[in-house]
């Protein structure tokens, strides 16, 4: 066939290329096929449609996460801040220190919770890429034994902001208020609502479960890789059962055993 007498694409190459075109050029292919007859394009159309929706609703809350950030820290140096860990029966509270530019934007920010595995391990890729600084600190169990989460929490966070090097105007706190920082402000819920604070709730997260999954290697028995060291049936059974280890938090687990596990 000639340049000037091209091979007519067939539906099922059409239907290809919707479904793999990235979302500026699917919404040019969109216009292109929508008046399509054949009833595999408009298929494929309507769900390419549907899809470009889903993006568009989706970039406009990560938008929107960044337009917060902005409103509340102001135009200095700003860095959010979570924690992820404090209710934990055995393993570290750690907190996560995290200041983003403004540019380019992480799509798929969110409270961590929020995200599959896959998609934390993804985002906190970019994260670690793209931020300006990443700070992080942990409280080993027999901090929180001695001084109490409280005091452990806002220790930790204060030592995660110092690990970032900056000199922050205005740290972004998720939760309530903690005395870390002279400049922090504290947001519940902020996870969901401020980029800077979603970053941090992902670092702190992903960072974290590394960690407990090789403590699964350590300590085997209390599904420390599923459980990730929360009070889980499987894993309130192994303390009943086996004693508590070195990294489980006494205080916590005071309704389950009552001697330690010597290792």
């Amino acid at each position: 066939m000639s340049p000037e007498n091209p091979r007519p694409v067939t539906a099922r190459e059409v239907v290809a290329t919707l479904s793999g075109a990235p979302l500026d050029e699917a919404r040019l292919l969109v216009e292109r096929y929508a008046e399509d007859p054949r009833k595999q394009v408009r298929h494929a159309v309507e769900v390419t449609r549907r899809r470009i929706e889903r993006e568009d609703a989706e970039r406009r809350r990560v938008e929107a996460m960044y337009e917060l950030q902005d409103e509340l820290g102001g135009r200095g140096i700003v860095v959010g801040v979570d924690e992820v860990g404090r209710g934990a029966l055995a393993g570290p509270l750690t907190v996560a220190a995290v200041c983003l530019p403004s540019e380019p934007r992480i799509w798929g920010l969110n409270d961590s919770k929020q995200l599959s595995a896959r998609d934390r391990e993804r985002t906190a890729a970019l994260v670690a890429e793209q931020a300006v600084a990443v700070g992080i600190a942990h409280v080993e169990p027999e901090s929180i034994d001695a001084l109490g989460i409280v005091p452990c929490l806002r220790h930790a966070m204060a030592s995660a902001i110092r690990d970032t090097g900056l000199d922050s105007d205005c740290v972004l706190i998720d939760g309530n208020p903690i005395g870390a920082h002279p400049a922090e402000l504290c947001v519940v819920r902020g996870d969901a609502q401020i980029a800077c604070i979603a970053a941090a709730s992902i670092v702190a997260k992903v960072t974290r479960d590394a960690l407990m999954v090789s403590y699964e290697r350590e300590y085997p028995g209390y599904h420390l890789a599923e459980c990730k060291g929360y009070g889980s049936a499987d894993h309130v059974r192994a303390i009943r059962e086996l004693g508590l280890s070195p990294i489980h938090r006494r205080s916590f687990c005071g309704n389950f055993v009552e001697q330690p596990r010597l290792f």
